[in-house]
């Protein structure tokens, strides 16, 4: 049980007390917003103020110091438990007055903790799962820049604090079963083991044995008394020494404290009541008003926040002292792309153009790729089972294995979900470029973690190949219909489809050069190269532009393609320009860099005169801001089936002899 006499390393200020001090906060805050989550902070006060208190490497006055502990709140709903510890410790930015506004317009204190809103918050949760997955990304990047670097540069711990929610969640199957695999020692989890959820006690729909499961995965785990202070310092003492990642279970009672509901379901997202937290404070001898912290508990929450001031220092001063490690460390940390790596693909695009080669997008990719895996030393590439298909292993790239950290290609597994959010972390923490692989069609696994991508606005790049109906045989299963649309849909997210040999290599710079997560989209079958001229300017960069016309006049048909279906569009603008049909070739490889574009350009791009028809193997939704109310759009109406590309493309009325029978029809 929770020991009042216990005192905390700093002071004469028991841990009990400290607890407490988050406690008041957060039910105080949720009280005020009349709504929130205030059964968590609640029960894990206690092992978040030892973590903190005597663990935690952070130092609130450089809220950025790389080598800082990284502490992800997975179980995001909780997050009055970060914002009252972040307040405590003295980030300058939580102030009380965030603390008041908690979950209000235009504050920082949102309801689930959102990255680059507040400092400390490390990567937004709130999807239960991703917090944790996140964090096996941090420590395989951590483990990355440590071989890289050195104890004296990188060498710091990741810290997650999960709920039964979080481990409920498939991904953190995907999640786990990694981070053993890969021996992620300086990973600890400490799970808020307090058997309920929302619906009510946890047997109503689980009886999972937790610590066998994460033990069968290759992790130390321990069960303990999540509200004693000396067993969670003996816990997080013993995990710190271990060789691979561990579980702490802290068993808790949601709602700690409270005379009402302290150990029910009704205390996890609903304020307690004004009168349950006057019988609180009562029972606790908490004697302040609401949001104010008797000044001995602050005092002492504040010395833990400038306990690593120095620590912190000393470590600027040996990153100082290193000339050599300073410039590549700092360079790695910056993400910015070298300046040469334009010139190094504008070769590429020369030889391309002199050569023309006929190959699939994803082959394109791959030749594309061992440029940049030269020029851009910090990409981590990887694939979900694919490796051979997605064309992501470039031949330079070792693999990374448990025993070996200096490679920079990873075996993710059939893990597409885990896989994603693993490369989210690795983006967050910061110093590498994640990029991976899987098909079109699993992007469906991923989209979750693609979305906080989106909405955090990190830079992943997910390389999806198999991009339609053209990898034929496999059949409708792997065949990507609404996938394109549906990704187009997503706020912060560019979609590439590049077309040819030269498109690839342009969108892949674009993609490196993103500050958000891109997708690019390739293809399984042959495309043939279609520019005709080299041009060292990089086309793609405004997301469509004009490929060839058959007429400097006016046109009557305006060809507006992507990807794979481009050639088709190139063979029917022959075929109408042989019987004295004018027309043109646009293509789109990015809609969304596209829709950037002044109006001016989008209209004379894709026609002011004639008759616009697009062409894509997916589903139109979208297509319409471009053809508007008269065009023609030639895709996919349904799902797609099992048979060789060419004859499916026949089946489904998207070659070359139909679409120029409607548009003949049409005209």
């Amino acid at each position: 049980m929770n020991d009042k006499n216990t005192e905390a390393p700093h002071n004469k200020v028991s841990y009990f007390d400290m607890a407490n001090a988050i406690r008041f906060l957060a039910v105080d805050a949720v009280e005020k917003a009349n709504c929130g989550h205030p059964g968590m902070p609640l029960g894990a006060a206690d092992f978040t103020t030892v973590l903190y208190s005597k663990f935690l490497k952070i130092d609130p006055q450089k809220p950025d110091w790389p080598d800082r502990d990284r502490v992800i709140l997975s179980a995001g709903h909780g997050s009055m438990l970060l914002y009252a510890v972040n307040h405590l410790v003295g980030f300058p930015d939580m102030t009380i007055e965030q603390i008041k506004n908690f979950r209000q317009l235009g504050s920082i204190t949102a309801g689930h903790p959102e990255y680059g809103h507040a400092l400390g918050v490390e990567t937004t949760t709130g999807p239960l799962g991703q917090g944790i997955s996140n964090a096996v990304g941090m420590a395989i990047a951590e483990k990355l820049l440590n071989n890289k670097f050195g104890d004296e540069i990188v060498n710091h711990n990741t810290y997650v604090i999960a709920s039964d929610g979080d481990l409920m969640e498939g991904i953190s199957q995907e999640a786990i079963s990694l981070a053993g695999h890969l021996g992620l020692s300086k990973l600890i989890v400490l799970f808020d083991d307090n058997n309920i959820s929302i619906d009510g006690s946890l047997d109503l729909c689980d009886s999972t044995n937790q610590l066998m499961r994460f033990e069968a995965s290759g992790w130390d785990v321990k069960s303990i008394d999540g509200h004693n202070h000396k067993e969670i310092e003996e816990a997080i003492e013993e995990s710190l020494k271990e060789n691979k990642p561990s579980l702490i279970a802290c068993k808790t009672k949601i709602g700690f404290g409270s005379p009402s509901k302290e150990g029910k379901s009704s205390s996890h997202g609903a304020p307690l009541g004004s009168e349950d937290i006057a019988e609180m404070k009562k029972s606790f001898g908490w004697t302040s008003n609401e949001f104010e912290i008797p000044s001995e508990i602050k005092d002492a929450w504040r010395l833990v926040g400038l306990k690593n001031s120095s620590e912190r220092k000393e470590w600027e001063e040996r990153l100082s002292n290193n000339e050599k490690k300073k410039i590549s460390f700092l360079n790695d940390l910056s993400g910015d792309i070298p300046e040469d790596l334009e010139t190094e693909l504008n070769k590429l695009k020369k030889s391309f153009s002199d050569e023309k080669p006929n190959w699939a997008t994803r082959k394109s990719s791959q030749e594309i790729l061992e440029t940049v895996n030269i020029v851009v030393k910090n990409t981590i590439a990887g694939s979900a089972d694919l490796t051979g298909s997605n064309n992501t292993k470039t031949k330079d790239l070792e693999i990374i294995s448990k025993d070996d950290f200096s490679g920079r290609f990873i075996h993710y597994g059939i893990r597409e979900h885990g896989m994603a959010a693993a490369m989210n972390g690795m983006a967050l923490h910061k110093g590498i470029i994640p990029y991976s692989g899987t098909f079109l069609v699993f992007s469906d696994y991923c989209r979750p973690s693609i979305r906080l991508a989106a909405l955090m606005n990190i830079r992943v790049i997910h390389v999806m190949t198999h991009d339609s109906i053209g990898l034929g045989e496999d059949g409708p299963t792997h065949q990507p219909v609404e996938h394109l649309p549906s990704l187009r849909a997503i706020p912060n997210l560019k979609v590439f489809r590049p077309a040819d040999t030269t498109e690839t290599a342009e969108c892949w710079l674009l993609a490196l050069k993103n500050e958000g997560p891109s997708i690019i989209a390739l293809s399984r079958q042959g495309c043939p190269h279609l520019r005709n001229t080299y041009d060292e300017k990089n086309k793609s960069a405004l997301g469509g532009y004009e490929l060839f016309s058959s007429s400097s006049k006016k046109n009557d048909i305006n060809l507006i393609s992507t990807g794979s279906e481009l050639s088709i569009a190139v063979d029917i603008m022959e075929e109408l320009t042989k019987e004295g049909i004018n027309s043109r070739v646009v293509s789109v490889p990015s809609f969304e860099i596209f829709d950037e574009q002044d109006q001016d350009y989008k209209q004379t791009t894709l026609g002011k005169d004639g008759l616009r028809v697009g062409i894509e193997a997916s589903s139109g939704l979208g297509w319409e801001k471009y053809l508007g109310e008269n065009g023609l759009f030639f895709g996919m109406k349904s799902f797609g089936a099992s048979a060789p590309a060419k004859d499916l493309y026949k089946h489904f009325g998207i070659d070359k002899d139909n679409i120029i029978k409607n548009i003949k029809d049409k005209i």
